[in-house]
């Protein structure tokens, strides 16, 4: 006699689950904004022993894990590139086309943001006392923000005498050029030890994104926390600043991934864009799905070699290392949330600050893990190194889902984009008889 056993209900996805605590702390939130009141004294002693506790906790948490995950991503990044110097002007076209992209990306979404300002309207005075209640790293962040560096000075200090210092400063700039250094280093020096070097450079990796993975499962206890902590206090103009937020990095996503891309494809690879696009169309889909670069690799390498017609050692080459060092989209997204939040809490940041900030993004593009949610823990460094909270990606996270799709699919799209610019004048060797 078999024995069947009940199978185990599906379960909930972590994005569906992030959804609920967005709308529980929003509808709580509001009841509390609308008939009780921020300042009741059940109220603050909530958010002072339970919600703004476990919020800070979880962003500790990810600021944690950023610096050792950043650095191993971007070593593993240009590791990964150490074909460029086998393939010769491929993996050189390669590194410039992703880097001009990544620049122009971010730019458009750095301008946006600055024209339509989605982050002005709240009185930044409540909005930074609310933001510090139960969080003095967050006061110490903010106070230290008029003394970050500029003009000649922030260029020597990307440079730095002590990597160690800089990470405990979160001198991000100079971890990061300290990580590129260290990859190319490594691509450059063939040896056994340099080989061991790599494999445990990469189990890094892989040990930071299995702890980022578990602290991400706290998500939904945090976005609750946090969306209750700020909806309470400033009600429905918090949800129409959040949707200003949204609408700008749809309308910075849609400009790249149509204008930029079309004329690149254009101008560059001499194809039709419109040709280009319907070739793609099952990728874009699969990005936008998965919300995963890594994911749609499969999806992508096929449809350059059915649709495209690209020559494999090209295409192969450059969705492998697109997939984690061409990410257009997700620095874009990085550019437009520092300074929506910087907008939000009223701080005003720098030319010289909004240089980093975009440097910094072209730089996490490279850095970025090709997994939902790679970015945020790049988003609440930066945030930290300009001055801006980094608590503030709370006020995001109950939308990152969403965005995350959109901007899978303006990455996935960039990688194929390059893959079809660098495949012009190229094409795979004759095969051996």
């Amino acid at each position: 006699m078999s024995t069947e056993t009940a199978a185990a209900p599906p379960r909930l996805p972590m994005h569906w689950k992030i959804a609920i605590g967005f709308a529980a702390g929003i509808l709580l939130g509001l009841i509390v904004y609308r008939f009780i009141g921020a300042d009741a004294a059940w109220v603050q002693g909530f958010i002072k022993y339970a919600t703004q506790p476990f919020a800070t906790i979880f962003l500790n948490l990810i600021l944690m894990l950023v610096i050792p995950l950043l650095f191993s991503a971007l070593v593993v990044g240009i590791g990964e590139m150490g074909d460029v110097r086998a393939l010769g002007r491929i993996g050189w076209r390669t590194l410039a086309y992703t880097t001009v992209l990544s620049a122009i990306a971010v730019i458009i979404g750095l301008l946006l943001v600055n024209w339509l300002k989605p982050g002005v309207g709240v009185n930044s005075a409540d909005a930074m006392n609310m933001m510090s209640q139960g969080a003095e790293r967050a006061k110490s962040i903010v106070s230290d923000s008029t003394s970050q560096p500029t003009g000649m000075d922030m260029l020597i200090g990307i440079v730095p005498k002590n990597v160690i210092a800089a990470a405990a400063d979160s001198n991000i700039l100079a971890v990061m050029f300290f990580a590129l250094l260290f990859g190319v280093g490594m691509v450059l020096t063939r040896s056994e030890a340099a080989s061991t070097l790599k494999r445990a450079i990469e189990g890094l990796f892989d040990v930071s994104m299995t702890l980022i993975g578990l602290v991400i499962r706290l998500a939904p206890y945090a976005v609750f926390c946090l969306m209750f902590n700020l909806v309470s206090q400033f009600g429905w103009d918090l949800l129409v600043r959040l949707g200003a937020f949204v609408l700008v990095v749809l309308l910075a996503l849609a400009l790249h991934q149509f204008v930029i891309y079309s004329l690149a494809i254009r101008l560059i690879a001499k194809r039709s864009p419109l040709e280009f696009f319907r070739s793609v169309q099952e990728a874009m889909l699969m990005a936008f799905s998965t919300a995963s670069s890594n994911a749609t690799l499969p999806t992508a390498l096929r449809v350059a070699d059915q649709n495209l017609k690209l020559p494999k050692r090209v295409s192969r080459f450059v969705l492998t290392v697109g997939a984690t060092a061409n990410q257009n989209g997700t620095a874009l997204f990085e550019g437009v949330t520092v300074l929506f939040l910087a907008q939000y809490f009223g701080i005003d940041l720098s030319l010289g600050q909004q240089v980093t900030v975009m440097l910094v993004c072209i730089l996490g593009g490279i850095g970025t893990a090709g997994v939902p949610s790679g970015s945020l823990p790049v988003i609440a460094l930066i945030c930290a190194m300009v001055g801006v909270p980094p608590e503030g990606i709370g006020l995001v996270l109950g939308v990152n889902h969403f965005l995350d799709m959109c901007r899978t699919t303006v990455n996935v799209t960039g990688d194929l984009g390059i893959a079809v610019m660098v495949s012009r004048g190229e094409s795979d060797p004759p095969r051996e008889a």
